[in-house]
């Protein structure tokens, strides 16, 4: 059953919505919590330069007829891969318009170019694609493990309201835009604003706004594509020509809606962004982005360490006993139900296996978003002889996954418990090792004297303020530590500071061992020693 089918049926909660976003200088995480629940984590590398949504100017370097596709060099280390579906019905006019911009010839627009006929989906790549070929090409899915990126000859550009798709004149509206009279007047009004050559996809969150904010959204995804235009004209071989936005801003675009009510970042730079961004199209919820100042890290702060810890790695344990067992494959991805000592000596077997399967329905639905695992996912419920239980559990997971925004199918139960579900995977998988190796030991099982701890933090803090000159340094400690080194007026850090002329922080760590302690620079980076 697809999205829009299980929509009908299926009634989506209300939930509150927050983002906590942490910022280094390497590196953004990005933690999406509903009713305080952790449910999303995205880790967006500042550096990042094969992110889905940027446009590249492409060089064809190996045909496959066998594949129907092409292999595409954009400047990644392995060439990207396109597939004939992905070219689109507008490849003729994109290679023309391209020629014509690429070649410098004079009055080149979109309003007086003239479309190519549409190419049917039963042709050859090879009719339309040479080797050596430059091509205009949009990433649709990151590099993933030993695979190159994913592309498209469909280049769109997505905005708050609308999609714009260029070289092409169609107008389509979101088909979960339920009303007759609210479709039709969306289509007019676009085509009373629409550029000529300009194709436009109409957002559900587009229903009942107003010409201008619909407008202004238009013209700044065209302003886009001449970007990209632009850039064209100055290139000679492949690179990128336009970037998406980062995900930080991505996110807001998509999940910003009535029921989100706050955003908190630690770093001011990105807050003024943040904030700048909103009030572009949503000025009166510009107050909901803060600046947080807190002593400890906002992560922990608002209490996403924990949650990250928790729910990570291959066990995952609910509540009253039941635990998931996850495994990934090259194939697939693999989830086992298990009760654990979850029994209630007034219910049935069947019972107990209903509201052990109801609970876990939940939290793999949670884990699917958290991970963003993708591809096929199998899920080892405990068996159920009822087939009305069967339902009742499919149409829980439905429920649960409602909120999902990656496109999935949920096939019903079988009769041995097993639930098939296919999810859109266009980034790698959010992995995080929650299985530490010991701080102390080094995994050698054994620890230095606990009597010279405290010189040896002194020693390196010496090494990095007087021999690396290090600036802002943050010496990050357990609290039963920091409260040794920090107490009284005259405390251990203020002789310290005396002593080797030079400030610096100690930060409470409340997930670190005892004897562990860690040295940060002034960007947050950690240092290593």
């Amino acid at each position: 059953m697809s999205e829009e089918q299980q929509e009908e049926k299926i009634e989506v909660k209300e939930v509150v919505r927050d983002i906590v976003i942490s910022s280094r200088a390497s590196e953004v995480d990005i933690a999406l919590l509903e009713d305080n629940v952790l449910v999303e984590l995205h880790k967006e590398k500042t550096n990042n330069q094969f992110a889905v949504g940027d446009v590249y100017l492409g060089r064809v370097k190996k045909i496959l007829p066998g594949l129907n596709a092409a292999f595409v060099d954009v400047g990644y280390s392995k060439e990207a891969f396109l597939h004939f579906l992905d070219l689109g019905p507008q490849i003729s006019s994109l290679q023309k318009f391209k020629n014509l911009v690429m070649s410098g010839a004079d009055g080149v627009s979109m309003e007086n170019f003239k479309l190519e006929p549409e190419v049917p989906k039963n042709e050859r790549i090879g009719d339309y694609l040479n080797v050596g070929d430059l091509l205009p090409v949009q990433i649709a899915k990151e590099p993933i493990s030993t695979k190159g990126p994913r592309i498209s000859a469909e280049i769109s550009f997505a905005g708050r309201f609308l999609v714009l798709t260029p070289l092409t004149n169609r107008i389509s509206v979101s088909h979960k835009i339920r009303s007759n009279a609210e479709r039709t007047r969306l289509k007019k009004l676009i085509q009373s604003i629409r550029p000529e050559n300009y194709g436009v996809i109409v957002r559900t969150v587009a229903e009942d706004k107003k010409v201008a904010e619909l407008d202004a959204d238009l013209k700044s995804l065209v302003a886009k594509w001449e970007q990209c235009v632009a850039e064209m004209k100055k290139m000679t071989t492949f690179g990128r020509m336009v970037s998406e936005m980062n995900q930080t801003s991505v996110m807001l675009r998509d999940l910003l809606n009535e029921s989100f009510n706050s955003i908190h970042v630690d770093d001011p730079t990105l807050y003024e962004e943040i904030q700048g961004y909103i009030k572009s199209f949503a000025p009166e919820k510009a107050d909901i982005v803060s600046l947080y100042k807190g002593n400890d890290p906002i992560f922990d702060y608002f209490n996403v360490s924990k949650q990250i810890k928790g729910f990570f790695g291959r066990v995952v344990t609910i509540r009253n006993g039941i635990y998931l067992i996850i495994e990934h494959t090259e194939a697939m991805h693999v989830i086992d139900v298990n009760s654990g000592h979850r029994v209630n000596k007034d219910n049935s077997q069947e019972e107990n296996a209903l509201q052990v399967n109801l609970e876990a329905a939940v939290e793999i639905a949670r884990q699917l978003r958290l991970r963003d695992m993708g591809g096929i996912i199998i899920v080892d419920f405990i068996d159920m002889t009822e087939a009305k239980h069967r339902k009742e559990l499919y149409i829980k997971l439905c429920e649960a996954m409602a909120h999902d925004r990656a496109k999935h199918n949920i096939l019903p139960a079988t009769k041995f418990g097993l639930i098939q579900i296919t999810r859109q995977r266009v980034r790698p998988e959010t992995e995080i090792q929650v299985q530490e190796k010991c701080p102390v030991c080094d995994g050698e099982g054994k620890i230095r004297p606990a009597i010279l701890f405290i010189d040896e933090i002194e020693n390196n803090l010496k090494y990095l303020l007087l021999d690396q000159n290090e600036n802002h340094i943050t010496l990050q400690v357990h609290p039963f530590i920091y409260a040794y080194l920090t107490k009284g007026l005259f405390s251990i850090r203020y002789k310290w500071m005396r002593k080797y002329g030079k400030s610096f922080k100690v930060q409470s760590m409340s997930d670190f061992h005892a004897l562990q302690y860690n040295f940060q620079n002034a960007n947050g980076d950690d240092i290593t020693l």
